[in-house]
């Protein structure tokens, strides 16, 4: 328990700190007028080296289904120990990984979680008998209550203030 509370903590913290800055920059340049400097989506040298090259319409990446099966193997893993995965390690990993657009990054990740989180709660069910069925579906009620408000506002912010505030609560939960 000791070792995954502090893999979770410097996971989140270092991830946190890293979009924050980024998020904060992108701001600030935004502010004075200035187009933030970022890379275009997929421009990345290694992963256009990569064999196996996919085009992914909605994202407009062309890039080697390598790394993304690498980034969704690793985020699995990471999801089964930790329980975590979706908004806290798959979304900024999309966005600074593979350079994928902030609003195409949340239907994205969100889809995924759909059927990683189903497997792996049936895995978890069968293997370690270790949910709470009751706990579950009034986090869920909740959770289904909070997305319509959360989709809404999502609607009015710009990438740069989304990844600001994703940024503050991923720093929230690490600590």
């Amino acid at each position: 328990d000791l070792f995954i509370s502090l893999l979770y903590v410097v996971l989140l913290g270092t991830v946190g700190g890293l979009m924050l800055v980024e998020s904060v920059n992108a701001l600030r340049a935004t502010r004075s007028g200035a187009a933030p400097v970022l890379k275009k989506s997929g421009q990345h040298n290694w992963i256009h080296r990569l064999p196996l090259k996919m085009r992914f319409r909605a994202s407009k990446l062309f890039v080697s289904v390598i790394p993304v099966l690498g980034l969704g193997a690793g985020i699995g893993f990471m999801s089964s120990i930790m329980g975590v995965g979706g908004g806290f390690i798959m979304v900024p990993a999309l966005i600074y990984l593979l350079k994928v657009p902030t609003n195409v990054v949340i239907g994205t990740s969100l889809f995924q979680i759909i059927f990683t989180s189903a497997y792996t709660t049936l895995v978890h069910a069968t293997t370690n008998q270790t949910v709470d069925v009751v706990l579950a579906f009034l986090l869920m009620a909740g959770g289904v209550a909070g997305a319509q408000y959360g989709a809404k506002a999502g609607q009015r912010l710009r990438g740069e203030q989304l990844r600001a505030l994703l940024a503050l609560l991923v720093l929230a939960v690490a600590v």
